[in-house]
């Protein structure tokens, strides 16, 4: 038999370490944010009462019953003076839920709280949920939209991969007790990546939609999509309109879609979105920026070329390599931004910049040429720049 107690104690000594593990900022970089050390939330995070049975009678040789396999994917809000992150946590069962943390500093020693999130179920249950983006709307709710996924019921019985994504939503005033209201409804077959606008536009509820024909592949449809609808608790999207569209050749090739909701600035609304980009070791995900205007949310009037961010390092290693995702950004009162981002759907990270920086960047930077040479004669440009020297 096991020493129980002597092994409880050592578990529980070695999660407080991994929770009260303090980050620093990496090396000088590349101006525009700052990554850090560490991973700010890990499957090992997760609280253990959620995974041991602590019960010597019931499990004697204190096994882990239930298996935790990531942290990942989290929408971000600063709430009660903490910054909260709506976690997706992935059970070793494939199945996906949410679990709020909270940090004093948003870089470190996130504490996941009591208890996971219960989210209501509709009538027609969802088998997976994940990827919540949370929005504090200016009608006073906070609304959680994020992608309900259901068995394809038109797929053949020898095929189980087969499934509809569309956008669930929910509402709360205190990230505790959440209201289940309709699944959004739009042209699109099916939807992924859906983000709730902070303000009513023409009176009515704006959306950032992510129209797909298939659960993987776009298909004719892709892009960034919006549209409004009159109704929040049975939200209708009559037509979409496409924002920002993939192109041939860029870093949002094969697929692209929102982050988390957009920061009003006094220059444009600025977007931080993720591209996708297929190679032959598979699919790549990066972040990328861009902004619009501020009275026509359809019209971007600026989008510097390339990614914003992309996996480094470890980053590159993970249950789906090669991705960097973000659902989540908290913008302070003191002009700091923190860009809460998971690396190959496995860990979540932290980088953070300012809000002027990020406007200069989005707004200075180049925007994509869509062609070799564009790219050496923007780099010639500098270099000629340079050449007359620094201004002091």
């Amino acid at each position: 038999m096991i020493d129980f107690e002597k092994r409880k104690k050592q578990l529980e000594e070695e999660h407080k370490k991994i929770v009260a593990l303090k980050n620093k900022k990496l090396a000088l970089g590349n101006g525009i944010f700052d990554r850090y050390e560490n991973p700010i939330l890990t499957a090992a995070h997760v609280p253990l009462n959620w995974k041991y049975d602590f019960n010597s009678q019931t499990n004697p040789y204190l096994l882990e019953r239930i298996g935790i396999n990531a942290t990942f994917n989290a929408g971000a809000i600063k709430f009660n003076n903490k910054y909260i992150l709506i976690v997706r946590v992935e059970g070793a069962d494939r199945k996906s839920f949410f679990a709020v943390a909270e940090s004093d500093n948003g870089i470190d020693n996130f504490n996941f709280w009591e208890e996971p999130v219960t989210l209501p179920e509709g009538d027609n249950p969802d088998t997976n949920v994940y990827d919540m983006r949370i929005v504090a709307h200016e009608d006073g709710w906070m609304y959680g939209l994020f992608c309900t996924e259901r068995k394809d019921p038109n797929a053949p019985v020898y095929d189980q991969s087969m499934a509809v994504a569309q956008c669930g939503i929910v509402r709360t005033k205190d990230l505790k007790t959440w209201e289940r209201l309709a699944d959004l409804k739009t042209p699109s077959p099916q939807q992924r990546n859906v983000v709730l606008h902070p303000e009513f536009v023409d009176g009515q509820y704006a959306f950032y939609t992510r129209p797909q024909d298939g659960f993987i592949e776009s298909g004719t449809g892709g892009g960034i999509g919006f549209g409004l609808s009159a109704s929040i608790e049975n939200a209708v999207i009559e037509k979409e309109l496409i924002v920002d569209n993939k192109n041939y050749h860029t870093v949002y090739e094969a697929k692209n879609g929102m982050g988390p909701e957009p920061i009003k600035t006094e220059y444009g609304w600025l977007f931080l979105a993720h591209g996708v980009r297929n190679t032959a070791a598979g699919l790549r995900y990066v972040l990328y920026m861009f902004m619009t205007d501020l009275k026509d949310l359809t019209k971007v009037i600026y989008k510097p070329a390339g990614y914003f961010l992309a996996p480094e390092g470890e980053e590159r290693i993970g249950d789906v390599s090669n991705v960097v995702f973000s659902n989540g950004w908290i913008l302070d009162e003191q002009g700091t931004v923190f860009i809460y981002y998971a690396s190959s759907d496995t860990r979540m990270h932290v980088a953070t910049s300012t809000l002027d920086i990020l406007v200069d960047y989005v707004i200075n930077t180049p925007a994509d040429g869509l062609r070799s040479a564009a790219t050496v004669d923007r780099i010639l440009g500098n270099i000629e720049k340079n050449k007359v020297g620094s201004v002091i």
